[in-house]
């Protein structure tokens, strides 16, 4: 941060993309971080588990982070935080629903009791420098959402986690857009607000309407109904439950986060499920088919959850039979389309009468972030100044930066970042001149950020060519070859139907090693260069594949 700029606005995760959400508001000495998610690997990344932000600029100013504010419970604002608190263990400040997420976490990673967790709700006031916080409540898909006002020296700065205005909650968990309206006749100057759906028009459907499709369904199946949604989407679970009373149907949980999402909920009140209704996995084929529904996870394709795991008839002691209705009760995230298309068929080829599709056509889901008409409202209560469109790709910033404009923010007073960018704000003027070197951190089995760009690309070429391993045995003293060359081809070509193709290659091998020796190029290092570079160019040639070619040397 510049010596004359008091006030600064760091877009670590969440920009041009959806996932790894984290932003950073910084009053002169005084750092305060919001959410810290996480985001799940494409194709490309190949055996990487999760993607978490880059916090290397927050570790170098350690001394000056006061807190991490987390504004509700989704995987996507709270996955990174057990690898954020191993780092910079600092007090963590969310709703009752939330931390109660946010323990199951720190216990799995063991480093529940090293943490300082606070519990606020929209009534909450914190300080922290000359930065006071104050919060209002927000109506998504998870329970005890948050927005979060910074009353700053150099103006009011507002965060609207995610959104949307639903006026009849399935939760009864109100916006308080009475508040929003209060805050925004004191004066925002600048507003971040998630873009999602920014590019559909109208409002968002409210949560009601589901329920309703539920219970219809649950009425007219006529043996088992499987329905899977996100485990954290709590009123589609009470949803669910009801359905399940009013057709007199026992309710099995499939799947880890399921079980642990639901017995937190009940647990903190959030859920109601009587007494005796949940059974067993085990029970299910112990009781006919109508009285039995099942809660499980899966609804984004994800392969090792239980709805794969059913489509396959891969899940232990519990088997989908025809007639059984399945739900899909949750949109597919932009990217997971293809994994959801695949499990479906599966649903189908196994005879079950399934549900699916977008929320529109299926009845079973409706978003938990805001349309066009929810976020023209938002703008339209706060009367930001400024606009930092958040949380989406670059197209869906784009269209919310033309609503804002659309309802009076001044062109050219919207910050469309990228994760590193920095608004700098001074005299209540805004500008985005600098920012900072970020990027991913990728969590690959229990090492966090010791793969990289270079690691990517080698499992990337392996993926895509395979790979020749060259033996070679050669005199320790005189640098001249004894034994071999043997070849070794490991997802490159079938060795059976390449004998001629090896033969030539290991010929080429001797006379590349000869020609060095009459150079009188002996190190081992120049040695493995120049056969790579003759292996690869000739197989080039041969095959039009590029294999990763790895020179083995055994001194004798």
């Amino acid at each position: 941060m510049s010596a004359e700029t008091a006030l600064s606005i760091y877009a670590l995760g969440g920009m041009n993309e959806i996932g790894k959400n984290m932003y950073v508001v910084q009053y002169e000495d005084d750092i305060v971080v919001i959410d810290c998610g996480n985001k799940f690997p494409d194709e490309s990344l190949l055996g990487i588990d999760l993607i978490i932000p880059d916090i290397s600029y927050l570790e170098e100013n350690k001394e000056k982070v006061r807190a991490l504010i987390v504004t509700h419970g989704h995987e996507d604002h709270i996955g990174g935080i057990p690898f954020f608190l191993k780092k910079l263990n600092i007090p963590v400040y969310g709703t009752r629903f939330t931390l109660g997420l946010i323990e199951l976490k720190l216990k799995e990673h063991k480093i529940s009791r090293e943490t300082e967790l606070h519990e606020i709700n929209s009534n909450s006031k914190l300080n922290f420098g000359e930065m006071n916080l104050e919060f209002f409540r927000v109506t998504h898909s998870i329970p005890d959402c948050l927005g979060v006002l910074f009353r700053t020296p150099e103006g009011n700065v507002v965060h609207t986690g995610d959104f949307k205005f639903d006026l009849t909650p399935a939760s009864n968990e109100h916006s308080d857009i009475h508040k929003m309206a209060e805050i925004g006749q004191e004066g925002v100057l600048l507003l971040l607000s998630e873009s999602t759906n920014a590019e559909r028009p109208g409002s968002t459907p409210t949560e009601q309407l589901v329920g309703e499709h539920v219970l219809e369904a649950f009425m007219k199946a006529e043996r088992k109904v499987i329905l899977s949604t996100f485990a954290s989407n709590v009123s589609r679970l009470q949803q669910t439950v009801d359905a399940a009373i009013k057709t007199n149907r026992k309710i099995a949980l499939l799947g880890r986060s399921m079980v642990n999402v639901v017995e937190v909920a009940m647990e903190r009140g959030y859920l109601n499920i009587p007494d005796g209704m949940i059974i067993d996995p085990k029970q299910i084929n112990e009781l006919p088919p109508e009285k039995v529904a099942m809660l499980c996870t899966g609804s984004q394709g994800e392969q090792m959850a239980a709805l794969s795991r059913l489509s396959t008839g891969d899940y232990r002691g519990v088997e989908l039979l025809p007639g059984d209705t399945v739900i899909l009760a949750a949109g597919p995230i932009p990217g997971n389309e293809k994994a959801v298309t695949k499990i479906v068929d599966n649903l189908f080829t196994l005879g079950a009468n399934v549900i699916y599709g977008p929320g529109s056509s299926s009845g079973m889901h409706v978003s938990g972030h805001g349309y066009q008409e929810d976020l023209k409202l938002m703008l339209t209560l706060m009367k930001p100044k400024y606009l930092i469109p958040v949380h989406g790709e670059y197209r869906m910033l784009h269209h919310h930066r033309l609503l804002a404009e659309a309802v009076g923010v001044e062109e050219g007073n919207t910050f469309i970042l990228k994760n590193g960018d920095v608004v700098d704000i001074k005299d209540g003027t805004a500008k985005h001149t600098r920012n900072i070197p970020t990027g991913n951190t990728y969590v690959d089995g229990i090492g966090v950020g010791d793969v990289g760009e270079i690691v990517l690309r080698d499992r990337r070429q392996l993926s895509e060519d395979g790979m020749l391993v060259i033996v070679l045995t050669m005199s320790k003293s005189d640098k001249k070859l004894i034994s071999g060359p043997d070849t070794i081809s490991r997802g490159f070509v079938f060795v059976k139907n390449s004998d001629e193709l090896l033969k030539d290659v290991n010929a080429l091998i001797k006379r590349t090693i000869n020609n060095m020796e009459e150079a009188d190029k002996k190190e081992w290092g120049m040695i493995k260069k120049n056969l790579k570079k003759a292996v690869g160019q000739y197989l080039f040639n041969q095959t039009k594949k590029k294999p990763m070619i790895l020179p083995i040397i055994i001194e004798v």
